[in-house]
């Protein structure tokens, strides 16, 4: 660009679109009879940011406007990149910029004064852009070798401007090395390829990307960065109604599946510590065969595991007896198996998820017509936009012993739970007269709720409490059909014509 415009007079700039303005610059200093035009299109779309360079434009006088007049006539003199900034300065010979942000669905285009100080912005719903300055935009980062270290050989704090695709390459080209001298020598391997050609038009998730390295499936390679950048906004602009819609669905789902992924990843390496930690009930057996050994008011006491042929040091609560100690191990052991058996029930409803989400993903990326894609969109429930917001969108959810929990996020959030989520046999529970959630348990026909679970959506209800410090809580619980919301009631307040209490440790997730 610097090539281009070092030495041209800008001419004028107009919007035709909304989004979308036209640079005109000219070795001329008059817009009737340009001799050597240079044209800069900046599409700066909340969803597509992009410089576009045409041969020619032609303006409808009628329909637009012209903007930033107080540059007409003026010589250019430099055009440079902000220091570790996604944005660009033309610099005039008067002192005054014009600043491309490219900031992604905050992008835009802003005038600056001879002291670097913003007076116009194209796009005026972005405010805060009236106090970016000059030397706001230029981030002075040590990206030395020894900063490298620092930051714990972390490269994304040293280069921010490198986005998604080169982070992926990078942390796959690192990936399994432990030197950090090597790893600092690919980084700067790659610095090098990002300074140099070629540019690759590319598609990813079936959407046209401009690259500076080579990934995704490669469509033109370019050595001029004005014919790819281009190349790269025809491509995308003329993506069809199929390509788009396709690469909108993959993209979610590839996004449910890592998600997936990564549940099924933290939920195992959880149960698995919870398979080779020590059972609770081991401890308590251990307790029980050492009652004779435990000094009363003891808060910790090393006795020997007969399990493991080796000693074991035990917490114990100093106010309650050897025998009382060794109870609350046995109801700690009973949780934890229930507990076992949620996760085992987790992890297999997700491993279900997931190949669901593998199989709608097959299907999808084989699907060549428009008609065909919606239609299965539609039957198999996978249209996010328009989808009816579910319990688990709006609550916090909780599964326990087989039910589902619910827990309202605040007074109006609770009004929906109860009024319009909650069947009149579900179980409702709420702290006893403090500000807190609603709890609602679902209901399973010709089941009775067990103990356990209303103990433990008590214990929720408590946490999401003004009670939640408190060292017991009362809780109240009742069948839904017995609370009621009367008009006039102020957001998350309701009346209960029958209740029963429960007293219980606030625990929460």
């Amino acid at each position: 660009m610097h090539q281009q415009l070092a030495g041209k007079t800008f001419i004028e700039a107009f919007s035709q679109e909304k989004d979308e303005i036209i640079l005109v610059f000219d070795s001329s200093v008059s817009d009737e009879n340009l001799v050597a035009p240079f044209f800069i299109k900046a599409t700066l779309r909340s969803n597509f940011a992009c410089l576009s360079f045409p041969d020619s434009f032609d303006r409808a006088r009628r329909n637009s406007v012209n903007l930033f007049t107080d540059f007409q006539n003026q010589k250019v003199d430099l055009v440079q990149v902000y220091l570790n900034e996604r944005a660009i300065q033309i610099s005039f010979q008067d002192g005054k910029k014009l600043v491309f942000k490219l900031f992604g669905n905050r992008s835009n285009l802003i005038a600056l004064n001879e002291a670097g100080a913003a007076t116009q912005l194209f796009n005026n719903k972005l405010p805060a852009d009236k106090s970016i300055t000059s030397e706001s935009l230029n981030r002075d980062i040590d990206q030395t070798y020894e900063a490298f270290i620092q930051n714990n050989e972390r490269f994304e704090t040293l280069f921010p401007t490198f986005g998604k695709l080169v982070n992926a390459y990078l942390t796959e080209k690192i990936s399994g090395i432990n030197d950090a001298a090597e790893k600092w020598n690919i980084i700067q391997q790659t610095l090098t390829k990002l300074n140099a050609p070629p540019y690759y038009l590319t598609k990813i998730e079936l959407v046209p990307t401009l690259s500076l390295l080579p990934a995704g499936d490669i469509v033109s390679e370019y050595n001029d960065p004005i014919e790819a950048l281009n190349g790269f906004y025809l491509a995308y602009i003329r993506l069809s109604g199929i390509e788009k819609e396709k690469a909108d669905i993959i993209r979610m789902l590839k996004k449910r599946l890592s998600q997936t992924d990564n549940y099924l990843e933290n939920t195992f390496k959880k149960l698995v510590e919870l398979e080779e930690a020590t059972k609770n009930d081991e401890i308590g057996n251990i307790i029980m065969a050492n009652l004779h050994a435990i000094p009363e008011r003891t808060e910790k006491i090393e006795l020997f595991d007969f399990y493991r042929d080796q000693p074991i040091t035990i917490k114990l609560k100093k106010d309650l007896t050897a025998q009382k100690n060794a109870e609350g191990y046995y109801r700690k052991a009973k949780n934890e198996k229930i507990e076992l058996g949620r996760l085992n029930d987790s992890l297999a409803a997700r491993e279900t998820e997931r190949q669901n989400l593998a199989r709608h993903l097959t299907a999808i990326e084989a699907i060549e017509s428009l008609r065909e894609l919606r239609g299965y969109i539609k039957t198999h429930g996978l249209d996010q936009t328009k989808a009816v917001a579910t319990a688990t969108d709006l609550f916090k959810k909780v599964e326990f012993m087989g039910y589902t929990i619910l827990i309202g996020r605040n007074a109006k959030n609770n009004d929906v739970l109860t009024k319009q989520f909650a069947s009149k046999d579900d179980l409702w529970l709420h702290a006893k007269d403090v500000t807190g959630s609603h709890v609602v348990v679902k209901n399973q026909p010709g089941r009775n709720f067990p103990a356990l679970v209303i103990e433990r959506a008590a214990e929720l209800a408590a946490f999401y409490s003004k009670r939640k410090n408190d060292s017991l809580c009362p809780v109240i619980y009742t069948p839904k059909k017995f609370v009621r919301k009367p008009k006039g009631l102020p957001e998350g307040a309701v009346v209960i014509d029958k209740e029963s209490v429960v007293m219980v440790e606030a625990k929460g997730e």
